[in-house]
């Protein structure tokens, strides 16, 4: 097995050894869905990873949300020094990943292997078992022709001599004997072949996936990385390269802080949703969003601000009991978010209306969750208008209610002098949870592979949390500072203590 920090293996009677990409400032969305979710143990991270062991089958790990993609793990260990050593003995390091521990290699290609065999199994039989309900609706003449068929056929048998038909079936029953016991040597045959087949892993093309990051990234290409890590795999298995179609994909990521190697899962990203048509919002940053809610049966959910309504839809997918209403000023973005919900097969689920964020056609007091992305950016000046934007929302929204926010830097400075007066809130009394603690790293860990920008990222998140004051009846409750590319963001989390005026 592929031995990591601790003396933990990839997979053991325990589970098996994932780990996924997230997004900057996700990783305590996804260490909670994976323990959730996956039931996952061992549930650590660094910047942009997140390690777990479970017992899940695919079909399981498929429903990721907040995840980019899911990889197997082989190697996780500490990086390579290039300040102090020549470029020959790094190359040489390199090809120890493979020389040094072969057999975790091969036990990681087995559990692979494994997997999806047993996800293409499942998959087989469920179709297998559908199969014979579309006959038993489709063919009810058929069938009784043949029934009727075979009482013609029996009613000439039974004129035919005793004798012979008791030879037949003693023949009958002699060839079934023999078609029985060579089928089962035949299989017993397959089932060794393939075990002698899994062995030799000589049939196997491959092809590596390099990412440089840090000091390494200015010693080192990408392509040089991979073709040293792959030249090292032809010599030691004799797999074969493949790199428009390989049967396999080898990951690896050098950092100043890890180095990490795996196998993807799936060639499709589990952020790539099947169900949505046109892409807006990321989303994993659509989900985090909605799991922070707290959208509970028969809720009424509202995204004043839907656009092409991905918050919505990855909402409703995940809690379908719910009445959704999505907003927004732009027939274009309407029309887009109509195109995405049939494509989902949730138009019954969601309603959408044309209003303004400033003027919702909704009584004071009727909606339980509000979910929204407020636009930033060059096309999207809002300027003052957020104040509005949010006291609108704050109207329309149930006492005790929840706000889901994401912000700019922007929005957030103005939202601060809005309430410059307002006393400051006391983080420990309004506070749920420590969004990036450090716990979430092992402990055994901690020394060999840290990430200051982990420490000081959950320090951002607490700073903005104690620097911006309730908004009238909103107190906010959590914040996450999270990335969007070229960006950075805030999900601020809010909840409606009283009414207006109170």
């Amino acid at each position: 097995m592929a031995a990591v920090p601790g003396g933990r293996r990839s997979g053991t009677a325990a589970g098996t050894r994932f780990f996924c990409t997230a997004g900057r400032g996700l990783e305590p969305f996804l260490m909670r869905e994976v323990r959730s979710r996956l039931a996952a143990t061992q549930v650590e991270y660094i910047s942009g990873k997140v390690f777990f062991t479970t017992c899940s089958d695919l079909n399981m790990l498929k429903k990721l949300k907040s995840a980019e993609r899911l990889f197997l793990l082989i190697k996780k260990q500490l990086p390579f020094n290039v300040s102090s050593v020549s470029k020959g003995k790094i190359f040489n390091e390199m090809q120890r990943l493979t020389n040094d521990d072969p057999e975790s290699w091969l036990n990681a290609i087995s559990i692979w292997k494994n997997l999806l065999e047993l996800d293409a199994k499942k998959v087989k039989l469920s179709q297998k078992n559908a199969n014979p309900l579309k006959r038993k609706v489709g063919e009810n003449d058929i069938i009784a022709k043949k029934l009727k068929t075979a009482q013609m056929q029996e009613i000439q048998e039974n004129k035919e001599c005793q004798m012979e038909k008791q030879i037949e079936e003693e023949t009958l029953e002699q060839g079934n004997f023999t078609t029985k016991r060579d089928k089962s040597q035949e299989e017993l045959q397959n089932d060794v072949a393939e075990a002698v087949d899994t062995q030799k892993q000589n049939d196997l093309t491959f092809r590596v996936s390099c990412r440089c990051s840090g000091a390494i990234a200015k010693t080192f290409t990408a392509q040089e990385v991979g073709r040293v890590i792959g030249i090292a795999l032809m010599k030691q298995f004799g797999w074969k390269a493949d790199l428009r179609n390989p049967n396999l994909e080898i990951f690896i990521h050098l950092s100043d802080i890890y180095c990490v190697v795996g196998i993807p899962v799936f060639r499709v990203p589990l952020a790539r949703r099947a169900y949505i048509k046109t892409a807006g919002l990321r989303s994993t940053i659509a989900w985090a969003m909605a799991s922070l809610a707290e959208i509970k049966a028969g809720a009424v959910v509202l995204d004043p601000m839907c656009g092409l309504g991905t918050i919505l839809l990855e909402a409703a997918k995940e809690w379908p009991d719910v009445y959704y209403m999505g907003a927004d000023v732009s027939d274009s973005q309407l029309l887009g978010a109509c195109d995405n919900l049939k494509a989902a097969g949730l138009k019954d689920k969601i309603e959408l209306l044309k209003a303004s964020v400033i003027e919702l056609p909704l009584p004071s007091e009727s909606v339980d969750t509000i979910i929204s992305d407020i636009p930033f950016g060059k096309k999207f000046k809002l300027g003052k208008d957020i104040k509005h934007i949010i006291q609108e929302m704050e109207r329309v929204l149930r006492v005790g209610g929840t706000i889901v926010l994401l912000l700019s830097e922007d929005h957030h400075r103005r939202l601060k002098s809005c309430e410059e007066s307002s006393v400051p809130l006391n983080s420990k009394g309004s506070r749920t949870d420590k969004p990036g603690s450090t716990e979430c790293l092992n402990p055994e860990e901690k020394a060999a592979i840290s990430e200051p920008a982990s420490s000081s990222f959950a320090a951002s998140n607490q700073e903005c949390l104690d620097r911006m004051p309730p908004f009238g009846s909103l107190v906010p409750v959590e914040c996450y500072r999270v990335s969007l590319g070229k960006t950075d963001a805030l999900i601020y989390k809010y909840k409606k203590s009283h009414s207006p005026g109170q």
